[in-house]
């Protein structure tokens, strides 16, 4: 018997017996309920379930099938900003504070009802827990002494939130619709704080919304299972539940859902998608997302702080190549740290694969015959077949790169700790402003190994005074033409300088069985919805 069958065979066994510990009856392995969407997707990248701490891309999906926020933006048009919990809101002529009014009718799973309260409880634990994403509402002047006074509830009805400058309104709203401003349940979650810890330690594997959906059960890199919320404000989902199963390998995750056993396969290979396409079950769904391909070089690498060095890696990477093979169907060509769709995006691709400009430039910086350094990749596709496509490339000019895989939490916490050399990852913009990507890959307010503020930049040690002064006034320019210029500057000087190779902007290819529909998949992993979902 193959690996590849004994693989399996145990992946079979892992589906049935996952879908009964979700409540499903085992004999629907073939033919899931009617009533229920089953997924195959790789999240291993959820390291906490709290979105005052969930910064990844499959946490950020979670929160939005669980979590409200006072606003969100049209996933069809994203210059619209609608409401959500908040039904309205208004900004003061001085544009320093923004009311919102909450809508009536909304109540956490807990049965709860959502006050004003609950949303200045929320922003607050955020800010004074100080996790990854809190910057995204302390860069306001907030902070744990002044939280308090700065966003307030003046009724059960009215939020009153106030920066500490001005600053382009856009820019505040689209703020507001990062997952870190989701609405958790005060009282549910105060009742399960311990040693002041704000309820995290519970938050971390536990729910407190007021989404279409109420988390059932989470086991790290196995299963995600979500009931849903009959008495959710904006309509009960159409179906009762949903079982997402961690399926690493594209090739399982094609056989379990040509069979049947799951309606949605979120990771398959470019070379899987055309057999498919001509399926008389099946149908293939494209979803352009803000979300980048990127490799990073550790400024604290002497040898990959050299400015030559880091210009060699960008004509390294064969970009083209990736695109029609790896990255066909899946991912453009896109090498400037905003998306395109963003305001001021620049969509021009000034690097090609050159090896002999590359070696060049080794020699300049006195590494004529390459050296060797270790790249970290997440044990997914396409990241390893990116990484092995440029270690061959790479080789090319003498460059031996160790490949050293390891899951998203693995990955992710030596990126975090700043203990790599290379690095591949992705980022999927916090919110549909330009500042979302600048901050973290054109800011480092402090390079210190302690520093409160840790984005791309950070990660890898890239000290830029000067970026981050530009990157800082940006965010207060009233003028939407000036603004998008400044952005264009910032993103050439980033692309000339920086220790990071920008290489592809996602497509998310995603597979559905033709008896689902109403999946919505957004411009961002928070802005895919399920509740709007049903089967014939």
């Amino acid at each position: 018997m193959t690996s590849f069958k004994r693989g399996l065979i145990a992946q079979t066994v892992l589906g049935a017996a996952a879908l009964a510990l979700a409540g499903f009856a085992a004999p629907a392995l073939a033919d899931t309920p009617k009533d229920a969407l089953v997924m195959a997707w790789q999240f291993d990248d959820i390291v906490s379930l709290d979105p005052g701490e969930i910064f990844e891309l499959s946490g950020a999906e979670y929160s939005a099938q669980v979590y409200d926020r006072l606003i969100h933006f049209d996933v069809n048009d994203v210059s619209k900003i609608e409401g959500e919990a908040a039904e309205s809101w208004t900004v003061s002529p001085d544009g320093k504070t923004f009311t919102f009014k909450i809508r009536d009718g909304i109540a956490f799973h807990s049965g709860n009802p959502m006050t004003a309260e609950d949303v200045a409880w929320s922003f607050s634990r955020a800010v004074k827990m100080n996790k990854g994403p809190a910057f995204i509402l302390t860069q306001f002047g907030l902070t744990p002494e002044n939280v308090d006074q700065m966003v307030r509830a003046t009724d059960p009805k009215t939020l009153v939130f106030t920066t500490d400058k001005v600053y382009a309104p856009t820019f505040v709203l689209y703020c507001l619709t990062a997952d870190v401003a989701s609405i958790v349940d005060s009282k549910l979650v105060k009742g399960k704080e311990k040693d002041g810890d704000f309820g995290a330690g519970w938050l971390k594997t536990n729910s407190a919304g007021s989404g279409p959906f109420i988390l059932k059960q989470w086991k790290a890199s196995e299963l995600l299972t979500f009931d849903a919320n009959p008495k959710y404000w904006r309509g009960a989902p159409k179906l009762k539940r949903v079982l997402i199963r961690h399926i690493p390998e594209p090739a399982t995750q094609r056989l379990l859902l040509e069979k049947g056993d799951v309606d949605v396969a979120r990771n398959l290979k470019p070379e899987q998608f055309e057999p498919l396409k001509s399926s008389d079950a099946i149908r293939l769904v494209q979803a352009p997302k803000g979300t980048l391909w990127y490799l990073s070089l550790n400024q604290k690498n002497a040898t990959l702080a050299k400015p030559e060095v880091r210009e060699a890696f960008k004509y390294l990477v064969d970009y083209d190549g990736m695109a029609g093979t790896i990255m066909n169907g899946i991912g453009a060509v896109h090498q400037a740290f905003l998306p395109k769709g963003f305001l001021g995006a620049v969509n021009d691709n000034p690097y090609k694969y050159d090896p002999a400009k590359a070696k060049e430039l080794l020699t300049k910086a006195g590494y004529p015959d390459g050296f060797t350094v270790s790249m970290d990749v997440r044990n997914t596709n396409p990241t390893q077949d990116m990484a092995q496509a440029i270690q061959a490339s790479a080789a090319k000019a003498g460059i031996k790169i160790e490949i050293i895989p390891g899951d998203g939490k693995q990955v992710l916490t030596k990126y975090r700790a700043r203990n790599h050399e290379l690095m591949i990852q992705q980022w999927g913009a916090d919110y549909q402003d330009p500042n979302s990507n600048a901050d973290t890959f054109a800011s480092n307010p402090d390079n210190g190994d302690n520093a409160k503020s840790k984005p791309l930049a950070w990660r890898n040690a890239w000290d830029i005074p000067e970026l981050t002064r530009k990157t800082a006034a940006a965010i207060e320019e009233r003028d939407g033409a000036k603004r998008a210029q400044m952005y264009e500057e910032l993103q050439r000087s980033v692309l000339a300088d920086s220790p990071f190779v920008i290489m592809f902007q996602q497509t998310e290819m995603v597979a559905e069985r033709k008896s689902v529909n109403g999946l919505v998949w957004g411009p961002s992993f928070d802005t895919n919805y399920y509740w709007k979902a049903e089967k014939k």
